[in-house]
């Protein structure tokens, strides 16, 4: 069984944030130690198990386990490395509660986050991501629609020009759930290959990249353990596309999810 815990991890936008108490920086805590805490901590009813965790570069901030007879190996992001120790038992929480179905305390998953969403981690894991990652695209200029193009001219209509330049780019495949991405890391606006045909209206590939930029306008929000991704000022920028109903029907059509 291999389960896997990636970013964002938050609670619905329209709860009610608590207060959390950020944890601070701390070196780094044997993790191995923190996951058998946990574990007996939790009552579970079975041997403890033979752990082997370990800190792996990944190019984002996520972590994976797999449960093999009664060994359990767990990779963590090395981003997570200086985190207290009190942040460490929180994530093996989370861990221990998805392989062995249960659910992790309101505590634990709030003081992950609490941490994950400081500004400092948060700019670390942004650093690392373009260092490590690499972001796929196909060129802008697509069969049917240049997104370069389409890009410029509605900068000129909705944002007075004021957008900085973007990479821009199809993507590898054809999706049909994520037709649409903003990468804030890269700096990149990815459009689904899928609506690069013939098929699809113009105003369709205009209205989902005039989304994607307005994320640009519009970071992402956090308020407390919670991440906003489109604000009340987001939807409310949203409407003013020209054909911004017709745009969604036409592509609930297409898929019934829009990134």
């Amino acid at each position: 069984m291999i389960e896997q815990l990636t970013l964002p991890l938050f609670a619905p936008c329209d709860a009610t944030p608590e207060p959390v108490v950020v944890p601070p920086e701390a070196p780094t805590a044997d993790p191995t130690s923190a996951f058998a805490r946990v574990f007996r901590r939790m009552g579970l009813k079975r041997p403890l198990p033979e752990f082997q965790v370990e800190y792996r570069p990944f190019s984002s901030l996520r972590s994976t386990v797999r449960l093999r007879g009664n060994q359990l190996r767990v990779s963590i992001s090395d981003l997570l490395a200086p985190s207290p120790p009190i942040v460490l038992e929180a994530l093996a929480e989370i861990l221990l509660g998805k392989v062995f179905r249960r659910r992790a305390s309101r505590e634990a998953r709030e003081c992950y986050l609490a941490y994950v969403f400081k500004e400092s981690t948060r700019k670390r894991i942004e650093e690392t991501r373009r260092r490590r990652g690499h972001k796929m695209q196909r060129p802008a200029r697509g069969r049917c629609f240049d997104l370069a193009e389409i890009f410029g001219d509605l900068n000129r209509r909705y944002f007075a020009g004021a957008l900085a330049p973007t990479r821009l780019g199809w993507s590898p495949r054809r999706s049909r759930t994520i037709l649409g991405h903003y990468d804030s890391a890269h700096a990149s606006i990815t459009i689904s290959r899928l609506l690069d045909s013939p098929k699809v209206p113009r105003y369709v590939v205009e209205y989902l990249m005039f989304h994607e930029m307005l994320h640009v306008q519009y970071p992402v929000e956090r308020r407390g353990a919670r991440r906003v991704v489109h604000s009340r000022q987001f939807r409310e920028a949203e409407r003013r596309f020209a054909q911004y109903a017709l745009a969604r029907r036409r592509l609930k059509q297409i898929s019934g999810r829009m990134e």
